[in-house]
C-alpha cells in the first residue's frame, strides 16, 4: 500500500500536521473553532463555515439555494463549493494559476497544507512564485482572518496580478446584492433572509445578513458578481482575468462574489503582503467595528493570535502520554483534547443537542474542565420530565426548540445521566452536587439531583415489557432504528443492557459518594440490574452473540438467522459492561466479533450491511451499505467496545480497536484524512465494498472522543478517580513495556512512569514512598506527585 506524505511537528504549545501533496488526499481537512464559529477547510482550498446567531447560519455558500440541515458526513466538494482561493497572473506571459490548488488545479512544485493548533496554512509554489495563505480566527468574533504573502522566488523581476477570491454564493431569493464600499476598502454583500410570516420579520431583525471582505490595502480592481467574473471560462479560467483590470462589477440581485485584484512588480525575493477579514455582520456599524479591531489596528491580527492561542491552550496539557507509539502520543496529547474542547465549545453547532450527545460530550470535558460538566449535568436535569424521562434534546438557548431528530421519541436518554455523573464525581469528589435541588422542565417541584437520577433510573425500569426488557419506541442510541418498536411493543437488547449498566453505575455512585442512600433502595436497584441481565440472556443470547432486539411482531433480529444485520457490536459491548456476559459467553462473543466485524480499518457496527429496506427495523436499513449506522466502522460504537474490553483486562485488543481510529502513513490514502481528529465513521461493509472500506466521513462531530480519552486516562494509564482518592491500576497493551506522562487531577499535578517488572501485582511508589494499596488518598491541590509504577510482565 502506498504511503502518504504527511508529518508531525511539535514545538512548544504549537503542534502541527503537514500534508505535502494537494491531490493524494483531496478531502483532507483542518478546522478552527470558537464558541460561535466553526471553520473546516480542505487542502485544496474549499471551506465550510458555520456560525451561531443563535441558530446555525452561513455567510459563504454555493451558487444555488441550499437546504438547511445539520452537519452531514461525506459532504462532496464541487467546482462551485465555497472556497478561498488566490489566482496569480503573470502580466508578461499571461500565465494563470491558482493556489492552494483549486480551481485551476496545476500541480505545484512545492506544496504544504498545515493544520496548526491555532491556524491553518497553505503554501504553494509554481513558476517561481510562492503563495503563502494563513487562516486564523479570534477566540470570540465570527470572522476569518487571512494573511496573504506572495513572494518572487526567482532573480528576475516579475509583473503579476494577485486575485484573492472568496465565495459568497446565493444568499436569498428575496433580496441579494454586493458592492465595493470605498469607506471600508472592501466588498459588502447584503441580503434579506426569506420569510412569509409576520412574526418572522421581527425575529429576523438580529440576523447577520451581510457578508464582507475587508483588506488592509486598497485593491487595483474588484469584482462582486459571480457570473461576470466567470463568464464562459468558468472558475478554472475566468473571463475576468483575461482583462488587464477587473471591471469593478457589482451584483444587482445576482449571485455575489468577493474578488480583489492587486497589480504588483516584485523584485528578487520581494514579498507582497495583505491582511483580509471575511465574515458576516448585522449592519454597517458591526463591519466598521471589525475593521477598526483587525485592519485599522496594525497589531490586530497578532493580538487575535495571542487571544486564540490562549483560548486553545485551555484544553492542553491536562493529560500527556509518552508511549512507544509516537503517532498516538501526538494525537492523544494534542488533537484529541482539542476535539473534545470543540464539542464543549460548539455543542455540535445546534441549539438543541441530543441529550445523549450533550451528556457524553460532557464526559470528555470533565478531564479538562470539570466545572463545564457540572453545569451541563445541572442544566440537563432541569429539563427532565417529572416522571423521570429525559427529553430528546437539551435546549441551550432561551428561544430554542426541539428540531430534526429531537422530534422523534428515543428511549435511551436516561441512560447517559449516571454515566456522565460518575465521571464528574470521580474527577472531582464533588458529592455536594447530589444534594443540589432543582425543578423539572414541566414541574416547579424541587428535588435533589440524586432524586432526579433515581427517577431517571426508575423510568428506565418502568419502560419495559412483561419480561423486563426495554421498549425501544422509535429508536435508542441508534437513531435510525425507528421501526422496531413504533407500535409500542418492540424492545431493544442493547437498551436493556445499557439500562442494566446505568443502574449498576448508579449503585456505584451511591456506595461511593452517597453513603446515606437507603440500603433497601440500593438492593432493589442491584436486583433490578441483575434481573435485566437474566432476561437478556434468556431472550437474546443467540449461541454465539447477543441479538439486537425484538420487533413489534415479536421477531428477534440481529441474530444468526438473519442474512443481513446478523450481528451488531453494541449489544456485545454492553453485555460485558453490564455483567450479563459470563466469562464463557465473553469468550464466544469476542471470537465472533473478531471473525465477523473486524476489518483492517476498525470494527464495523454491524454485519452484513443491509442492502434493502427492512420495515420492521427501520431507516437504518435504507442507508447506503457501509455508511453511517448501516455497517460502517462507527467509531462511537468502537469506543464502547474498546472501553468494555478494558474492563475485562483485554488491553491489547482494546488498543488495537483504538489505534485503528487514527489514520497513519500506511493507510491515510484509503481513509483520505489527516490524523487531526477522529471522524464519526469510516466506511464499512468490508465484504460488499472492500475498496471503499476505511474511507473517512470527514465529520468532526462524534461521541467517540470522550470514551477514547477515558480509555487512555482511566484504564490504559490507569489513573482513575474514586471517592476521595486516585486509583492507580495501569493496563498497558502487551507490546508496551514502558509508558510515562502527566495528569492534572483535583488541582494536583501527577507525573507517572509505568514499567514492567518482576512483580506479581502492581506496585506504586509516590515520591519514592511505597503505597500500601493502589489508591492514593492524601491529595493536596497545588502539589506535584511523582508516581513510579511497576506492573507484572505479561
Amino acid at each position: 500500500m502506498a504511503k502518504v506524505n504527511f508529518d508531525f511537528q511539535s514545538q512548544q504549545k504549537q503542534a502541527s500536521i503537514n500534508l505535502r501533496d494537494a491531490t493524494v488526499m483531496p478531502l483532507a481537512s483542518a478546522y478552527l473553532f470558537n464558541p460561535k464559529l466553526s471553520v473546516q477547510a480542505n487542502c485544496q482550498g474549499y471551506l465550510q463555515a458555520q456560525f451561531m446567531q443563535p441558530e446555525p447560519g452561513k455567510y459563504s455558500r454555493g451558487p444555488s439555494i441550499e437546504a438547511t440541515t445539520f452537519m452531514q458526513p461525506e459532504m462532496p466538494y464541487f467546482a462551485h463549493a465555497p472556497g478561498r482561493f488566490v489566482y496569480i497572473k503573470d502580466e508578461d506571459t499571461g500565465e494563470i494559476f491558482s493556489a492552494p490548488h483549486q480551481p485551476c488545479r496545476q500541480k505545484a512544485k512545492f506544496y504544504r497544507f498545515r493544520q496548526g493548533m491555532s491556524s491553518i496554512q497553505w503554501c504553494y509554489r509554481l513558476s517561481g512564485i510562492e503563495v503563502l495563505l494563513t487562516l486564523q480566527i479570534d477566540s470570540e468574533d465570527i470572522c476569518e482572518l487571512y494573511t496573504l504573502e506572495v513572494k518572487n522566488l526567482g532573480k528576475k523581476t516579475r509583473r503579476i496580478s494577485i486575485y484573492p477570491y472568496f465565495s459568497i454564493g446565493y444568499m436569498s431569493w428575496m433580496n441579494q446584492q454586493a458592492q465595493y464600499a470605498d469607506e471600508l476598502e472592501g466588498i459588502v454583500a447584503t441580503s434579506i433572509t426569506p420569510y412569509q410570516k409576520v412574526d418572522d420579520y421581527f425575529a429576523n431583525q438580529e440576523l447577520k445578513d451581510k457578508t464582507y471582505l475587508l483588506t488592509s490595502k486598497k485593491p487595483y480592481g474588484y469584482c462582486a458578481n459571480q457570473q461576470k467574473f466567470e463568464g464562459d471560462g468558468h472558475l478554472s479560467m475566468p473571463d475576468a482575468l483575461k482583462k488587464a483590470r477587473l471591471a469593478n462589477d457589482e451584483a444587482i440581485y445576482e449571485t455575489p462574489l468577493a474578488c480583489l485584484q492587486y497589480r504588483q512588480v516584485l523584485d528578487e525575493k520581494q514579498v507582497f503582503s495583505v491582511k483580509m477579514v471575511f465574515g458576516p455582520a448585522k449592519d454597517a456599524d458591526e463591519i466598521e467595528a471589525i475593521k477598526a479591531k483587525y485592519i485599522d489596528d496594525p497589531d490586530g491580527f497578532s493580538k487575535a493570535s495571542e487571544r486564540y492561542q490562549a483560548y486553545q491552550q485551555q484544553a492542553q496539557q491536562h493529560f500527556v502520554i509518552d508511549s512507544p507509539d509516537d503517532a498516538l502520543n501526538q494525537f492523544v496529547n494534542n488533537w484529541l483534547p482539542r476535539q473534545i474542547f470543540y464539542h464543549d465549545q460548539c455543542q455540535r453547532l445546534t441549539t438543541d443537542p441530543q441529550t445523549r450527545n450533550y451528556l457524553q460530550d460532557s464526559i470528555g470535558i470533565a478531564f479538562i474542565n470539570a466545572e463545564q460538566t457540572r453545569k451541563a449535568l445541572l442544566h440537563a436535569v432541569s429539563q427532565q420530565h417529572r416522571d423521570g424521562r429525559m427529553p430528546d434534546g437539551i435546549l441551550i438557548e432561551q428561544n430554542a426548540t426541539l428540531k430534526y431528530i429531537n422530534q422523534v421519541p428515543h428511549a435511551d436518554h436516561c441512560v447517559w445521566l449516571p454515566l456522565t455523573l460518575q465521571v464528574y464525581l470521580d474527577e472531582t469528589n464533588d458529592s455536594d452536587i447530589l444534594q443540589q435541588r432543582l425543578a423539572f422542565g414541566d414541574s416547579a417541584e424541587n428535588v435533589s439531583f440524586a432524586e432526579h437520577v433515581e427517577l431517571a433510573m426508575q423510568y428506565l425500569l418502568d419502560a419495559t415489557d412483561e419480561q423486563g426488557l426495554s421498549y425501544i419506541a422509535q429508536g435508542d442510541w441508534c437513531d435510525p432504528m425507528n421501526m422496531v418498536g413504533y407500535k409500542g411493543k418492540g424492545v431493544s437488547a442493547w437498551l436493556s443492557l445499557a439500562t442494566s449498566y446505568a443502574i449498576k453505575t448508579w449503585c456505584y455512585i451511591c456506595k461511593t459518594y452517597l453513603p446515606e442512600y437507603p440500603s433497601s433502595k440500593l438492593a432493589e436497584f442491584e436486583y433490578a440490574s441483575q434481573a435485566i441481565n437474566k432476561a437478556v440472556n434468556k431472550v437474546f443470547w443467540d449461541g454465539g452473540w447477543y441479538a439486537r432486539g425484538k420487533t413489534d411482531a415479536g421477531v428477534i433480529f440481529g441474530c444468526k438467522n438473519d442474512v443481513e444485520g446478523s450481528i451488531y457490536l453494541n449489544p456485545q459491548s454492553f453485555a460485558i459492561l453490564s455483567g450479563a456476559a459470563t466469562p464463557a459467553k465473553r469468550f464466544t462473543l469476542l471470537h465472533e466479533v473478531m471473525q465477523r466485524l473486524h476489518t483492517p480499518y476498525g470494527v464495523m457496527m454491524l454485519a452484513p450491511a443491509y442492502t434493502g429496506m427492512r420495515d420492521d427495523v427501520g431507516r437504518i436499513t435504507q442507508k447506503f451499505p457501509g455508511s453511517a449506522e448501516n455497517g460502517s466502522i462507527y467509531n462511537h460504537a468502537s469506543a464502547f467496545y474498546a472501553y468494555s474490553l478494558l474492563q475485562i483486562g483485554e488491553s491489547s485488543m482494546a488498543y488495537d480497536v483504538l489505534r485503528k481510529m487514527l489514520p497513519d502513513e500506511n493507510d491515510a490514502l484509503i481513509r483520505g484524512q489527516l490524523p487531526n481528529f477522529i471522524p464519526n465513521y469510516y466506511r464499512g461493509a468490508y465484504l460488499l465494498h472492500p475498496e471503499y472500506t476505511g474511507r473517512s466521513s470527514q465529520l468532526i462531530n462524534t461521541g467517540t472522543i470522550a470514551w477514547v480519552y477515558r480509555c487512555f486516562i482511566e484504564h490504559i494509564c490507569g489513573l482513575k478517580g474514586e471517592g476521595d482518592g486516585l486509583r492507580i491500576n495501569p493496563n498497558l497493551p502487551q507490546a508496551w513495556n514502558l509508558c510515562s506522562g502527566s495528569r492534572n487531577f483535583r488541582g494536583a499535578y501527577f507525573t507517572f512512569n509505568i514499567r514492567r517488572a518482576e512483580v506479581k501485582k502492581t506496585r506504586v511508589h509516590i515520591n519514592n514512598v511505597l503505597l500500601n494499596s493502589n489508591v492514593f488518598r492524601a491529595i493536596e491541590a497545588g502539589k506535584h506527585y511523582m508516581l513510579d509504577i511497576e506492573i507484572p510482565r505479561p
